[in-house]
């Protein structure tokens, strides 16, 4: 999966840094190659003491621009293409992409997304064995991205043929999955005859339907192709020709079964299950590493320019102990809930239910009444009224375990965190129902929290000051902006335990230096002392709106794709920069999350 080229007409023009956001070549282009590759490692670093952060990223832009012939060679090989094989790429729905620099014919679909490719790459090639009348069986393969089908190796010509045939129908790519493959990702056009010949006696082909949104923002390769295993028979087995995760040997002449599709990928849950797949008896029930209880997600939201809001905001009684509290930046809406749900809708289908806690307030483009969306308003869940309204997000946060309906394993989010690419439950959950939580190299400051100190950090020390006392340990790190993972009970228990201290973090109207950090610092360490979270690891990115290199940062993470959660934070910015970053956000932000969520009105898709 990646960013692709694109043989539409060009966007409209922007100032240098709108069009890196869109097109984010720039950190990775031929120029600056072969500067890092020619320049000698202390003249560039005398260049990056001379030139400010503002400069070289200006220069990078520059450098996109030059000519690059990799690019304009494969320009020309998508023209070809598109000239020579119209009959493939002819048709509202079918398109030319480049793939890393190589044409690809493409199926175009508005509601693009991994898990609906690969259902798609899978069903194409079930449908073509029926078609011949093969007998197939899913297998539960070590991918959760990719599909695997196994077929008798005696029936290998005519599988081979029906996929030959399902290839010229709608533009099919072939490969043999292998280490050189992984290396090389290569596919070869299934429309072509030679295409077989080479993969005539491999045990494993790769049947791939590149799929493509409308704008050709992303393409989605290989990677979510279906893999089609030819297993060798005894007199009564038929042997695997790789590994699995469950059996590589199944009796030969067992009548098949039927199971549900989400046992085969992580990427689906039980709770929102894919349809009956044909399989054998030993795929057909889950693993202890499967998870099979629901998650929800839980938001927090605010819109800071809402006059309604401001007005309950002014009559509130105090501005907060730090000028951090009261920063406009906190409360500035920046469009990222909707790209934050977007994200989800792509790289978290196994998600049940989305609540989204506000005072009062809902976006304009969000559709209230979409299935597996609740709104929470901050009276449905305070256990206290009398603590309303509140501006305080650490009070919000301590009662988001009271939201009614909420499963007991939750992920909370802030609008500014995002899903760079596909996830699992069990990149924050494990199967028994421990929790993971993420620590960053960050450090909570020694000494007692004091007005001087931002709110987060006063948080922090008072978090560890409640770990001390009750358990003994001394907490030092902070938490990386990431999705939480929680647990209702734990937090019931917390709240229960530290009933003063959460009290007054949940009282205070505006933020205090005797808040606790619930969901972000203390439920994971009283998690952790009390067996019931571990840390876990996920490819991870920060992103400070305020930096200078803002659009090359912005630009490779596009360019790449390669984190699974990505937060753009700002909390020191003043009003005057909000324009300048949203001209860079905006189109970042439409680029790399291009499809619009099922929580979005049709009038008010971006």
């Amino acid at each position: 999966m990646g960013t692709v080229a694109r043989l539409e007409p060009p966007m409209p023009p922007h100032s240098a840094p709108q069009r890196k956001a869109m097109d984010p070549s720039h950190e990775l282009s031929g120029l600056l190659r072969l500067y890092r590759l020619i320049t000698p490692g202390p003249i560039r670093r005398m260049v990056v003491a001379h030139l400010s952060i503002a400069a070289r990223d200006r220069l990078k832009q520059y450098a996109a621009f030059a000519p690059s012939v990799r690019r304009l060679a494969g320009r020309s090989r998508a023209a070809w293409l598109a000239h020579t094989r119209s009959d493939m790429v002819a048709g509202p729905h079918r398109s030319v992409r480049l793939v890393r620099g190589v044409p690809k014919a493409t199926l175009v679909r508005e509601d693009l997304s991994p898990l609906q490719a690969r259902e798609a790459n899978a069903r194409s090639v079930c449908q073509a064995f029926d078609a011949f009348g093969l007998d197939y069986f899913r297998v539960r393969g070590n991918s959760h991205t990719s599909t695997v089908v196994a077929v008798d190796a005696d029936h290998r010509e005519t599988a081979l043929q029906a996929l030959a045939q399902a290839c010229r129908s709608e533009p099919g790519y072939v490969c043999a999955p292998d280490a050189r493959w992984r290396k090389r990702r290569a596919t070869s056009p299934g429309f072509r005859r030679g295409a077989w010949r080479r993969l005539a006696r491999s045990d494993v082909i790769r049947t791939t339907w590149y799929y493509s949104d409308p704008q050709g923002r992303m393409t989605l390769g290989p990677k979510y192709g279906c893999d089609v295993e030819f297993w060798t028979a005894d007199e009564t087995r038929l042997l695997a020709p790789r590994p699995n995760r469950r059996a590589v040997q199944v009796p030969r002449t067992d009548i098949p079964v039927h199971a549900s599709d989400s046992l085969f990928t992580w990427m689906a849950s039980g709770a929102r299950p894919l349809p009956a797949v044909r399989t054998r008896k030993e795929f057909a029930r889950p693993g202890p590493e499967d998870i099979r209880f629901p998650v929800d997600v839980v938001y927090t939201w605010v819109d800071g320019s809402d006059p309604e809001w401001q007005r309950r905001r002014a009559a509130c009684t105090g501005q907060g102990y730090h000028e951090e509290a009261a920063n406009a930046a906190r409360y500035l809406d920046r469009g990222e809930l909707r790209y934050s749900l977007r994200s989800l809708s792509q790289y978290a289908p196994w998600v049940r239910t989305i609540y989204l806690v506000t005072d009062e307030q809902t976006p304009s483009w969000l559709d209230v009444h979409a299935t597996g969306l609740r709104v929470i308003n901050h009276k449905q869940i305070f256990s206290d009224a009398s603590w309303l309204p509140t501006f305080n997000s650490h009070a919000i946060e301590s009662q988001l375990h009271h939201i009614d309906g909420l499963s007991e394993h939750f992920l909370y989010l802030n609008d500014d965190v995002f899903l760079g690419r596909p996830t699992t439950p069990q990149d924050f959950f494990f199967a028994n129902g421990l929790t993971k939580f993420f620590p960053s190299t960050a450090l909570v400051a020694p000494g007692p929290p004091c007005h001087e100190d931002a709110p987060v950090a006063a948080a922090g020390k008072n978090v560890r000051v409640l770990i001390e006392v009750a358990f003994g340990t001394v907490i030092s790190c902070k938490m990386k902006h990431t999705p939480h993972a929680l647990r209702r009970d734990v937090l019931y228990e917390i709240e229960k335990n530290f009933t003063d201290a959460y009290r007054s973090t949940a009282s205070h109207r505006v933020r205090s230096v005797d808040d606790l950090a619930i969901v972000s610092s203390l439920y994971h360490y009283y998690a952790f002392h009390t067996a019931r979270a571990v840390p876990g690891r996920l490819r991870y990115a920060y992103v400070d709106l305020s930096h200078p290199a803002l659009a090359t940062r912005l630009g490779a993470l596009l360019e790449r794709r390669d984190r699974q959660v990505f937060c753009l934070n700002d909390t020191v910015s003043g009003a005057g920069d909000a324009l300048t970053q949203q001209s860079v956000l905006s189109p970042f932000l439409q680029s790399y999350f291009p499809v619009p969520s099922p929580y979005e009105t049709t009038s008010h898709t971006a």
